[in-house]
Order: C-alpha cells, then sequence, then structure tokens
C-alpha cells in the first residue's frame, strides 16, 4: 500500500481546515501509527470507523484520574459514545469510581435500562407523552431520572409516573451561564430558566409535593468553562478573552450552586445527587466541593474540537478512514465519502480534520463532501490506500457508521455495533 512512501519524514504542517496555523514538526508517532493502522485496514471496506482501544484507554486513565483523587463519582455521557460495547468497556476501566450513565433522550434511556443498566439520568426534558411514559416505566427496573426545569415539566411527569404506578426521580436542571451585567450578554447554553436558589427551591417543593416525583438533585452544566476552547492555533487574542471568561466565571458557578445546595437543605431537601462538568473543566469540577459527581463523554475518544483546550492532552481514539480514489492536480488527491460535519455554530471547527498521514490539508473552496473530499497533502499518497480523518464531535461519527473497528496494535480485534448499526436513531 505504500506506507513507506506515504510516511517519510515532512518538515512541517502548514495549515488545517483551510485556517492558518503555526509551523511544527511532524511526530514520528504519528507515522508509525499511519502505517500501523494501513496494515490494521488491510482488506476493510472503507470508508470505515476506528477506535484505537490503546489511546481510548490512555484518555480514560487521563481523565478519571482527578475525578478518583477527589473522590467523586464519575458519570458517562452516552451521547459522546453511542455504542453499547464502548460504554460497557468504559464503565468496565472505571469501576469503582462511574457511578452511572447521563442520557440523551427517553428511547435512549429506555433501551440502556433493558440492557441491565441500573443508574440513568436524562439530562434533556421532554413533554411528550411516550417518552415520559418509557421513563416511568424504565424506572420499574433501573433509576432512570429525569431532569426538569418549570412545572409544566414536572406535571407532564407526574402524570406518566400516575399511569404507570411508579415513582420517576427529578433532578433540576439549574441555569449556570455567566452574565457579568444585569442585562449584559449571556455567555453558555441555553437551557434551564432557573437561576436562584429561591427558583430551584420553588421548583423542588412542587416536586417533593406530586405523588409518584422524588427530587433527586441537581445539574448544572457550566458550559462557558467545559465546553469552550481557549487554545485554538493563530487565535491569541480569542484565547485570551475565552480564559478570562472562564477565570470570571468560575467563582459565581461555585457560589450558584453551594447557595442551591444550602437553600435545598434547609427546606429539607437535600439533594442525594449534585452533577456537573464536562471534558474541558474535569480538574476544575473535580475540586467543586459541592459536586458529588462529574460527568465526561467526548474526552475519551479525543475528537478534534478537544484540540484546542489548554492543559488537556488527549490522544485521538476515533477516527474515520476514506479511500485515496483520485489524483486531480499535483498535490489534491480525492477521497471517497467523508461529509461528516458536526453540529453547533457554523464554522471551519465543525469540518472534520485531516489526521493521517500527516501533512493533509482540506481544500477551503469545496470542505469535506458527502460524496467525496479531496485534501492537498505535502507528501505523495498512494491510489487505494486509507486517507484517515478525525471527526469535530465524538458522538456524532455513530451516526454515520453502523460500527466502529477496534483496533489494538496493528490489528483489528473486535467489531462494536453503533446505536445506528443495532437499528436505533435516537435522534431521528
Amino acid at each position: 500500500m505504500g506506507a513507506a512512501l506515504l510516511c517519510r519524514d515532512i518538515g512541517a504542517i502548514c495549515s488545517l481546515n483551510g485556517r492558518t496555523a503555526k509551523l511544527e514538526r511532524v511526530d514520528p508517532d504519528d507515522r508509525a501509527r499511519y502505517a500501523r493502522y494501513c496494515r490494521a485496514l488491510r482488506g476493510e471496506r472503507l470508508p470505515a470507523a476506528i477506535v484505537d482501544l490503546e489511546a481510548l484507554e490512555m484518555n480514560v486513565d487521563r481523565l478519571v484520574a482527578p475525578i478518583r483523587a477527589a473522590g467523586k463519582a464519575l458519570r458517562i455521557a452516552t451521547k459522546s459514545i453511542r455504542c453499547p460495547d464502548l460504554v460497557d468497556r468504559l464503565l468496565e476501566r472505571t469501576r469503582g469510581t462511574a457511578i452511572g450513565l447521563m442520557t440523551y433522550t427517553a428511547a435512549e434511556t429506555a433501551m440502556l435500562a433493558a440492557r441491565g443498566h441500573r443508574d440513568l439520568l436524562l439530562a434533556y426534558p421532554t413533554l411528550a407523552a411516550h417518552d415520559l411514559d418509557a421513563m416511568a416505566a424504565a424506572n420499574r427496573v433501573a433509576h432512570a431520572a429525569l431532569v426538569v426545569d418549570c412545572i409544566e415539566h414536572v406535571g407532564a411527569l407526574a402524570a406518566a409516573a400516575e399511569r404507570a404506578g411508579t415513582t420517576v426521580p427529578a433532578v433540576i436542571d439549574v441555569d449556570m451561564s455567566y452574565r457579568p451585567l444585569a442585562h449584559g450578554p449571556h455567555l453558555g447554553v441555553r437551557r434551564s430558566p432557573l437561576r436562584t436558589p429561591e427558583a430551584v427551591v420553588a421548583l423542588a417543593e412542587q416536586i417533593r409535593a406530586r405523588k409518584g416525583l422524588r427530587f433527586d438533585g441537581l445539574l448544572g452544566y457550566e458550559a462557558q468553562i467545559a465546553g469552550v476552547g481557549d487554545a485554538a492555533r493563530s487565535a491569541f487574542a480569542a484565547n485570551a478573552v475565552k480564559r478570562a471568561i472562564k477565570a470570571r466565571s468560575a467563582p459565581g458557578v461555585r457560589s450558584l450552586r453551594r447557595a442551591c445546595l444550602d437553600a435545598l437543605v434547609a427546606h429539607g431537601l437535600a439533594p442525594a445527587l449534585v452533577n456537573g462538568g464536562g471534558t474541558g473543566s474535569v480538574a476544575w469540577s473535580a475540586e467543586d466541593q459541592t459536586l458529588t459527581e462529574v460527568t465526561v463523554g467526548s474526552g475519551f475518544l479525543g475528537p478534534g474540537l478537544f484540540d484546542d483546550y489548554r492543559g488537556l492532552s488527549l490522544a485521538p481514539a476515533a477516527g474515520f478512514a476514506l479511500e485515496v480514489t483520485r489524483r486531480p492536480a499535483g498535490d489534491i488527491y480525492t477521497c471517497s465519502g467523508g461529509g461528516y460535519v458536526a453540529s453547533g455554530s457554523p464554522g471551519g471547527d465543525r469540518l472534520p480534520r485531516p489526521w493521517l498521514p500527516p501533512g493533509m490539508t482540506l481544500l477551503s473552496i469545496e470542505g469535506a463532501g458527502e460524496v467525496q473530499t479531496p485534501v492537498r497533502s505535502r507528501e505523495p499518497l498512494a491510489l487505494g490506500a486509507p486517507a484517515l480523518f478525525r471527526h469535530a464531535k465524538a458522538g456524532e461519527l455513530a451516526e454515520h457508521f453502523n460500527e466502529y473497528v477496534l483496533v489494538r496494535g496493528d490489528g483489528v480485534v473486535a467489531r462494536a455495533k453503533t446505536y445506528r448499526g443495532l437499528g436505533h436513531a435516537f435522534l431521528g
């Protein structure tokens, strides 16, 4: 497959996804990794999605270490995995620290309960009767909590619990966004409308008063800390602003969480769980005395967006391989497929990142196409060889493939069906 030709040393990478990047030496390990993947993928049908188990395990150990050291529990975010076999592997690797799973739809929660998972937290509210009935039914075999943030959520969930004759634990979602001015910008995600201890206590009282419901705890996702990269290449000014926002927001997040917790305890509503954090804030969240558990998901697979976080060193553990099929011009090669663009605010950072062999870049005029993806390569690529890319986000890659090819060393050791491969379309 011309691995020696494809993996020769090159001096520098000059751009990524059409953005200028600082010059840097190519890591010799990248050449070895590419050659290893070429051997593992020999004979595989492309496109193929791969997970490197050694890199995955390295990321798990790095991310879980501060949580374990702080004596906190880990909750694994399934939205970022979407593959039951990988979830099981993560739970096994984090045994003794992982307490359960954070899910993203009611149907997924019910499926996981049926597969034997017993501690589930659905982090996104729903008012659909069929979803709420599924959550109520799941509580016959599991502890399946649902996030709420308004009286309408509480009333609909109570009705479903009554129909099923079960008790459903409810978790209140608190808005942890940063508002430096009373009527200024909202820095964070648009989730809960609850921003004060008084509002949280009032809703918890409503939960306590409803037959079939049990107040279970708090969830507060500080997205402006956990979900914002602050080390993007050639974005020094923006990085400085993002770091300042994180630093100024952090005390307010902890203060609000503490105030909510104290107010609930004072009203006889001590929460069983207080959840927060994410991959981008693991170490900071682990030190927060108000949290009982920290959520992690994306970082286990090390997707492209998490390259841009200061102080976060993760190994790329997941990617997809495309076949190099054409050479339309001297250093331009065309790959089959590859248009796997991530959700979120539109921008170049949502495109797949050319990965291996090192030295590839997307063409700004075409980007990543559904049917074909052209790349510019500083090294010759052999027609028929694989070119590897990384998705910007972790879980969304699973929406494009029926299985992950699990690699260890230079061989395929297993195959893991994704939700899609198992016939599930939880978001469609």
